[in-house]
């Protein structure tokens, strides 16, 4: 039986590579002309069932099947049909897993391993076909389906391609694995086809179908949009049209501007519960049956002094230390009026030996000059020492400050 397949198998690749030319003009032209081609030729390729014949009237067709090889490996976008009949892939699976356990059972081995053979092509063609169906409809989405010209044309195509998902998430919904887990029960090789496999790509292709039916929403509602603008341009031609006097108003000059202009967008209301409508009665019912109920009655009560007397005081004086650093900046200030000489603030530092850090030695010299009030900073002159920066111009670099009495 193998033998004769594999016979007959070879002999019509062979047919379809050498009558290569005339499968492709009845693909590309959806039908062929006999008389341009060997009658010879085409009476084989009707009797290996590649060419049929619609109607008595009608000119040849390229096969079903033979057309979706070539859309298949040709990666054809005009292809847009899509298998979304899950339950009948779903029943012959479970039909040949039955027949495998039946042979299993029997110690058919041979029966055994053909059922097994041909439940893992219907698995494997089953995910590969849905795969496919994936892979149409994001190249329909990716081309935003270019093979139609019009907007409304488009705008059908996005909602048969949405009604074919919408068939392929129901079908998909009808894989029950808890079913499938007891049709396959302990034995390894339906576990791993109907369990392991299956499930793992129809995950996957659940959540890709998900992900397609959002992006075909967005796409419909960007045609939809271009179909509204597309409108309004062609009524606004239109008017021009057949008012060809017709010469856009200075809306601007006018006192009262038109309502088309006042056009405010809408707010949304805020959101209430209607307790008027019985219709939501159960729903509010089962909302105030989970509202949990605080009892304060275990509270522990804090008992409060009663005709507590009240006292006033005198408050305690308290001092706060002077910062050890502002103290060094006010008794250098008291060294320049004493001395009544121009001083350094660095030189002052080095003699006093304090331990201060030169640089917060500096801020804190400017700090206190600007803190001086106004009438006590007159009699005072501060005059940074620096050298502008080398690199960037506007910048001073203060490496030190002198001290005087003005």
């Amino acid at each position: 039986m193998s033998s004769n397949l594999h016979q007959a198998g070879v002999k019509l690749l062979k047919q379809i590579g050498r009558h290569a030319d005339v499968i492709m003009d009845a693909y590309l032209a959806g039908s062929v002309s006999e008389s341009s081609h060997d009658p010879a030729v085409i009476e084989k390729l009707k009797k290996s069932g590649i060419l049929w014949r619609p109607e008595p009237d009608q000119s040849l067709r390229l096969k079903r099947s033979v057309r979706a090889l070539l859309e298949e490996g040709l990666s054809d976008e005009r292809n847009r049909q899509i298998d979304s009949n899950v339950g009948s892939a779903l029943a012959t699976i479970k039909t040949l897993a039955d027949h495998y356990k039946e042979a299993r059972h029997n110690v058919d081995y041979s029966a055994a391993e053909a059922y097994l053979a041909d439940l893992s092509e219907h698995v494997y063609s089953f995910t590969d076909s849905l795969r496919y169906s994936i892979r149409v409809l994001w190249g329909r989405i990716n081309n935003e389906f270019g093979y139609v010209g019009t907007i409304n044309a488009k705008i059908r195509e996005n909602e048969l391609a949405q009604s074919q998902v919408t068939e392929l998430l129901n079908g998909l919904e009808m894989f029950q694995f808890s079913e499938l887990g007891e049709i396959a029960g302990d034995i390894r090789e339906l576990r791993r086809l109907l369990i392991t496999s299956l499930q793992e790509t129809l995950s996957h292709c659940t959540q890709e179908l998900s992900v397609v039916q959002g992006r075909l929403l967005e796409l419909l509602g960007r045609f939809r949009q271009i179909q509204g603008r597309t409108r309004l341009l062609k009524g606004w031609l239109l008017h021009t049209d057949l008012h060809p006097d017709y010469q856009v108003e200075n809306h601007v000059a006018h006192n009262k501007v038109p309502a088309l202009f006042n056009f405010a967008q809408a707010i949304l209301a805020p959101a209430s519960v209607d307790v008027h409508n019985t219709s939501h009665e159960l729903a509010l019912m089962a909302m105030v049956a989970q509202i949990k109920s605080i009892s304060r009655d275990e509270r522990v009560s804090i008992e409060r002094d009663t005709n507590v007397t009240f006292e006033m005081a005198e408050v305690e004086d308290f001092d706060v230390p002077d910062n050890p650093l502002k103290v060094a900046v006010d008794e250098y200030f008291c060294a320049v009026i004493d001395s009544g000489l121009r001083q350094s603030a660095l030189e002052y530092l080095n003699e006093q030996q304090l331990d201060w850090d030169s640089e917060s030695w500096i801020y804190q010299v400017i700090g206190g000059y600007e803190a001086l009030p106004l009438e006590h900073k007159q009699y005072f002159e501060l005059e940074p020492i620096g050298k502008p920066h080398p690199i960037y111009t506007g910048n001073f670099i203060v490496t030190d400050v002198e001290l005087w009495l003005a």
